[in-house]
């Protein structure tokens, strides 16, 4: 213990070392009573023990980061960022890898702990761009495989139901480089069979709910969690579980990873897979020879599963209902029973998840791990399933207990270690410790020659009939006098009756407890087969993950090899990861129950009494105090407890040593109580300690007392001193504004007289002077402050600049009316001025345009009023992006003023056909309008005059100079869509172009000319002309009658 806790709480000690009296008892009073104030964690030395709170607490935040980072590890509250906060540093600044060991029963926050580990030293790491990525995709792995490998049990929402151990590797700099991550034996038979009220992996249920339809629909599934054979065997919802949010937090995980789109669809197709081949019915049937044999009851799923991975259904369907036997050279077909056939099935897709998880693992870590060459540190991380302890134990159950013996083994052996080493670098003795060695069971399990394992291994591979029951005969056989295992066989040979071991059963007195173990399944589960024609169907397939899940299936590599054990794997691991946390400082982490409810803040002391001995916290209390309880640096030992002596206080001028001896020789404690290292003062019991820190809180009460009566005395003289300054100060200002207020007084007298005087002056000038001529000077002064008063007003009350409002005040006097009028005249002129001034050139045209043609037809001509809200587009042909139109530029090789189509009237008849009229600055074009070739030029030159009629047609004459080459032929009528824009623009091309102005007739009778003569036209307004134009009828050869509508 390198520092003394803030506050010695006697009921509730932050270090269980420097619990005082040490009993089984007090230490889970401790526990409980920091529980209920919310104290989850407690230190045993450098150890951390935490409880589940069952909810979210504020301890978490960006404050807590930054109060525990560069912490001395005892100088604050305990708490997992101080565990984590002295690991890091010791990696960066000691150069020494690290190990953080997370271990507890299901659902004791291992998972949690780990997640709070990783998120601390992202935290407090040094940021950057790539750093940043390294770490944000170091963090988002959990999200991928809690959803992968994580379900809900009886015991734990969020289980995890495999091992993690993650090493994250960092720079010389302590900057994190990337990471490698292990896994340990997947709980694949979840797969196919979970206890009621718990559920299979997270992921199926979080992709049936966050998925879209169209992903849904493309990997063949339904929402209803109850439709799948995997999924309906307990609860399918979680209160307090999103499933849908979880999806798309593991998909936004996978991208920050780097996972491709088509990585992600084959790995949700996979798990489709999976899911799915729970719905695949077998049903029984009888060949001719009589035996028995399967087939598929209902071919849709396996239809859809084939689509999916790309294989012929009729392949799946063979290797699910026969297998192939080699006996010799010969190579038979058999066929499977109903009951061998759902065996057959339930061990692909267990196989099938549990390689998909192995590729996923591996995926990860091809995107988080460390080119190679780099020069590294390595802080490994282990979040291991706990002890487990149910009503029926299987294999996994062995297993994951056998792992929790290792566990428990390397903790006993490194807390040993390490507090052996510090009394020798000290230079003080040590005093051996006697506690458990678990080393004997775990010998029991993992001899190589006559072990368990190695048991079953060989059970396994012993030809003739195997089962279970030889199994468990040879155990009994082998470890009949072994003081940890027992069996009903073993019982009935010492002559012990015990009914709560049944038969077919063993048990192992675990460090944690007795645990019961049923044999059954224990051979299969070990042997874990698949049969070899399944793996080859899938090597069949054109699904490129699953192929590649199965390759052993390639009929090029066909092995006869058998394949090792789980339990010889799972062994072979467990001894790897040995290997790897000795080599590594490590750091613990105890993490406790409170209830079997998850109940927030509930604490169940028997509960937790059965933890506290499975982890052998008191053990690990007595081993840290087997020697001396608490230890300290000379130099904060000194600075803490040196008001405890004369000599030593306030100031001491020797060394640190020196210093903490003449303070402890002062004290009188006894001398078999303390010893002196090189660094380090050692304390051997903790009521020493206790009975230090009472005379120091005693002592600085004292001088806590000394303090305030000199802060007091000095607070009372200050203060004394400041009302005296104030005293005078008042006085003085008191003073100063007596003398102000007479001097005001005074002024004010004198400038009454002054007042009085010139205003007598003033009377006298004006009665001498100004009396005959007082009215016309008074006339003319209120005029002009009248007329002021009325510019003032004006200009803060001007109309807006809206060239549409002719708003004006009125004049407020008669005899301003005039300039009123002038000024409203003026400001209307401006406004319009300061309008037409911010118009572009090209609305400035378009608006002459209309001003054009209202001077030309308002008033005179119905149409006009229609087209006022019509904007002139002057081409309406759309000549330049026409191509058919490419002859009518070369012939207006001048500038195109108006492009439309018109109809033009036929002299003779009165029938009307279309042209194409275009109006160029010199020439008036008409042209056919299929061949767009020209069939009249007139230059402007040669129209005389123009007549319309006052109705709202578009009938109009040109009057043609007889002196003209085409005007010798006669006037033209035309109809015309946008009449007032042509005649407008006619009108202004003309009077541009000549500087003459276009003579307009508006009138219902005029007379035109035609190649036989003069003709008199009439227009007469009638219902009979159509919306689509007038209707021209010659009555005699010179007289034509035009309806309009």
């Amino acid at each position: 213990m390198e520092d003394a806790a803030p506050l010695l709480d006697a009921e509730a000690v932050a270090d269980l070392v420097l619990l005082d009296p040490l009993t089984e008892e007090s230490l889970l009073q401790t526990l409980q009573e920091r529980f209920r104030r919310r104290d989850i964690y407690t230190y045993i030395g450098n150890v951390v023990i935490s409880v589940n709170p069952y909810q979210s607490l504020p301890i978490y935040t960006p404050e807590k980061v930054q109060e525990y980072h560069e912490c001395n590890f005892f100088a604050v509250k305990p708490h997992i960022y101080a565990i984590a906060d002295d690991a890091y540093r010791s990696l960066r600044d000691r150069d020494r890898d690290q190990c953080i060991l997370i271990t507890g029963e299901s659902g004791a926050g291992k998972t949690e702990a780990s997640k709070l580990v990783m998120s601390y030293v992202a935290a407090v790491s040094s940021k950057g761009e790539e750093v940043n990525k390294v770490k944000e995709q170091l963090l988002q792995s959990n999200p991928v495989l809690e959803a992968f490998g994580n379900a809900k049990t009886a015991r734990n929402d969020n289980s995890s139901r495999f091992g993690k151990y993650m090493d994250v590797e960092f720079d010389f700099k302590g900057e994190p480089l990337g990471g490698v991550i292990s896994n340990y034996l997947l709980e694949k038979s979840r797969i196919i069979r979970h206890v009621k009220g718990e559920r299979n992996f997270h992921i199926f249920y979080q992709l049936l709910a966050g998925g879209s339809a169209q992903l849904l629909q493309q990997l063949k599934l339904r929402q209803d969690c109850g439709h799948y054979g995997y999924l309906n065997q307990g609860t399918s919802s979680l209160p307090g579980m999103d499933d849908a949010a979880n999806f798309h937090a593991m998909q936004d995980a996978m991208k920050v990873i780097g996972f491709s789109a088509a990585e992600v669809t084959a790995l949700l197709e996979v798990t489709a897979v999976v899911l799915k081949l729970g719905n695949v019915q077998l049903s029984s049937s009888f060949q001719a020879s009589g035996m028995e044999a399967c087939s598929i009851a209902e071919p849709r799923e396996l239809q859809e599963i084939c689509e999916l991975i790309g294989l012929d259904p009729g392949t799946l369907e063979q290797a699910l209902c026969s297998r192939t036997v080699k006996a010799r050279d010969e190579t038979v077909l058999t066929t499977l029973t109903v009951p061998q056939g759902y065996y057959g099935r339930d061990a692909l897709a267990k196989n099938i998840y549990s390689r998909l998880f192995d590729w996923l693992v591996n995926r990860i870590n091809t995107s988080i791990q460390v080119k190679s060459g780099e020069q590294r540190k390595v802080m490994g991380v282990l979040d291991i399933y706990g002890f487990e302890i149910f009503q029926d134990n299987g294999f996994e159950q062995f297993i994951i207990n056998y792992c929790n013996e290792k566990l428990q083994q390397i903790f006993i052996l490194m807390t040993l270690k390490e507090e052996q080493e510090e009394y020798v670098r000290e230079g003080i003795q040590w005093t051996p410790v006697e506690f458990f060695d678990n080393s004997i069971i775990c010998n029991l399990i993992e001899n190589s020659t006559s072990g368990i394992l190695a048991m079953l291994d060989e059970e396994c591979l012993r030809p003739g009939v195997v089962n279970e029951d030889t199994f468990l005969t040879k155990l009994n056989q082998l470890f009949a006098t072994h003081k940890h295992y027992e069996s009903k066989e073993t019982q009935n040979a010492r002559r012990v009756m015990d009914t709560s071991l049944p038969a077919r059963c063993f048990r192992i007195h675990h460090y944690a407890g007795k645990v019961t173990y049923n044999v059954t399944g224990f051979i299969e589960k070990n042997n874990d087969l698949l049969f070899r024609d399944l793996s080859q169907a899938m090597w069949a397939a054109r699904h490129a993950l699953l192929r590649s899940l199965f390759p052993e299936g390639d009929p090029q590599k066909v092995s006869l090899k058998l394949p090792p054990t789980a339990g010889f794997q799972f062994k072979s691991s467990v001894a790897m990861l040995m290997k790897n946390l000795y080599s590594k400082n490590p750091n613990y982490i105890r993490c406790i129950k409170p209830n079997d409810t998850k109940s927030a803040m509930v604490f169940t002391p028997e509960l937790v009494r059965a933890q506290v001995r499975y982890l052998g916290l008191l053990e690990n209390v007595r081993v840290r105090r087997a020697g001396y309880a608490f230890r300290q640096l000379y130099g904060p030992f000194l600075q803490r407890y040196k008001m405890l002596s004369p000599r030593t206080w306030p100031r001491w001028a020797g060394s640190d040593r020196e210093g903490a001896e003449v303070l402890l020789a002062d004290l009188a404690y006894p001398e078999e109580e303390l010893a002196f290292g090189h660094t380090k003062v050692f304390i051997r019991s903790p009521r020493t300690l206790f009975d230090l820190e009472r005379r120091r809180q005693e002592r600085v009460a004292q001088l806590v007392t000394l303090i305030q009566k000199m802060v007091r005395g000095w607070r009372c003289r200050t203060q004394y001193q400041l009302m005296r300054k104030s005293q005078i100060l008042i006085s003085a200002w008191f003073r100063g504004h007596a003398q102000k207020n007479r001097y005001k007084q005074m002024k004010r007298s004198a400038l009454l007289l002054q007042a009085y005087a010139r205003g007598w002056k003033a009377r006298r000038r004006y009665r001498r002077y100004f009396r005959s001529s007082a009215s016309t000077f008074l006339a003319n002064f209120i005029y002009r402050r009248l007329v002021c008063r009325y510019l003032v007003g004006l200009a803060k009350n001007l109309p807006p600049l809206s060239v549409l409002d002719r708003t004006w005040p009125p004049a407020p006097y008669k005899f301003l009316g005039d300039a009123n009028q002038e000024l409203k005249s003026i400001f209307y002129r401006w406004k319009c001025k300061k309008y037409r001034d911010q118009l572009p050139p090209s609305r400035r045209a378009q608006l002459q345009a209309k001003l054009c043609a209202s001077e030309l037809f308002q008033d005179k001509k119905t149409l006009y009023s229609k087209s006022v809200q019509q904007p002139f587009r002057s081409d309406y042909l759309g000549l330049k992006q026409n191509p058919k139109y490419q002859k009518l530029h070369t012939v207006a090789k001048d500038k195109v003023v108006m492009a439309d189509t018109v109809r033009k009237v036929n002299r003779a008849s009165g029938k009307t056909v279309p042209r194409l009229l275009l109006l160029t600055t010199e020439h008036l074009v008409l042209a056919d309008p299929k061949t767009a070739q020209p069939k009249t030029v007139l230059a402007l030159g040669d129209i005389r005059s123009v007549s319309v009629t006052r109705f709202s047609d578009g009938f109009l004459v040109l009057h043609l100079k007889e002196v003209s080459t085409v005007g010798a032929k006669g006037d033209f009528l035309l109809v015309s869509d946008h009449l007032i824009e042509l005649v407008t623009r006619l009108h202004q091309t003309l009077e541009a172009t000549t500087g003459q102005a276009l003579t307009l007739h508006i009138t219902d009778k005029f007379s035109t000319r035609f190649p036989k003569g003069d003709v008199s036209v009439t227009v007469v307004e009638s219902p009979k002309a159509g919306p689509d134009g007038p209707i021209c009828k010659k009555k005699g050869s010179h007289k034509m009658e035009v309806l309009v509508h």
